[in-house]
């Protein structure tokens, strides 16, 4: 029986792939599940690209099985998929969306919540529940937190039409849009670079991206909190330390000169 998630752990990275490409990598209770384990397993990575096999990054919720499930009293898919959401926001990791083709509903939330996006030229991105009279629950509430404008997210939600590639990365939905060949080289060496650093500076900096603005708009506030962040960092890891030593050795820090 094929793997829902297949995971490929590198050094200081992993690469964790969607794997239902029959059914569009749609996400039924076993790739939630095997989401979950994987997301779990992974917590020792600086840097996870997560993508999806075929012409589909994610089709959002198996409809499907959630349609079986509610016929028989359980509707919990929801507050699972939110779940497995709230792993990526909360997860140590770095989380680096490579999205290799279709991104409906669910599969735009992955976009959104992860911190970094990379899209191939062949992305479609788009959010199809205003065709069965529903709001996405998920897809939208993501899309305006992500910081793409209410007029931006208007259109994906009030209008179903998609989005390709080059204009996600025109909206700020994606960092890069890139030739569908390049994509996961691509994804991969934004990983690289980025387990480069120090696993604690990457956690708590993730952390930090999120409180700003969201719980603190005021300037000195932020700036403050900009100084217990790399409190933290001193208290929980030796590197920050180093790093002044070897700058004032010559020896440049990683990153540095790029």
């Amino acid at each position: 029986m094929t793997q829902p998630v297949l995971v490929i752990r590198h050094d200081g990275w992993a690469e964790i792939t969607l794997n239902r490409e029959d059914k569009r990598n749609a996400v039924d209770r076993a790739t939630r599940t095997a989401m979950a384990a994987a997301f779990d397993a992974c917590r020792d990575m600086k840097a996870i690209v997560l993508t999806g096999t075929g012409a589909s990054f994610c089709a959002g919720m198996d409809l499907k099985e959630r349609q079986a499930d509610v016929a028989r009293g359980d509707d919990s898919g929801p507050q699972e998929w939110i779940a497995v959401n709230m792993m990526i926001r909360r997860h140590p990791s770095v989380f680096i969306a490579a999205v290799n083709g279709l991104a409906l509903g669910g599969g735009s939330t992955l976009i959104n919540v992860c911190d970094l996006a990379i899209a191939s030229e062949k992305a479609s991105i788009g959010c199809p529940e205003m065709g069965f009279a529903t709001y996405p629950g998920m897809a939208g509430p993501a899309a305006q937190l992500s910081g793409i404008t209410r007029k931006r997210a208007a259109w994906m939600i009030l209008t179903t039409q998609r989005v390709d590639g080059a204009t996600a990365e025109r909206w700020g939905m994606v960092n890069e849009c890139v030739a569908h060949d390049m994509l996961l080289p691509r994804a991969r060496e934004v990983a690289q670079m980025v387990a480069q650093f120090d696993a604690v500076a990457l956690a708590e900096s993730k952390q930090a991206l999120d409180r700003i603005p969201a719980f603190i708009n005021d300037w000195q506030q932020a700036m403050d909190h900009g100084q217990m962040v790399n409190a933290t960092i001193r208290g929980r890891s030796k590197a920050q330390a180093e790093g002044p030593k070897r700058f004032a050795s010559g020896e440049k820090n990683p990153g540095q000169g790029v």
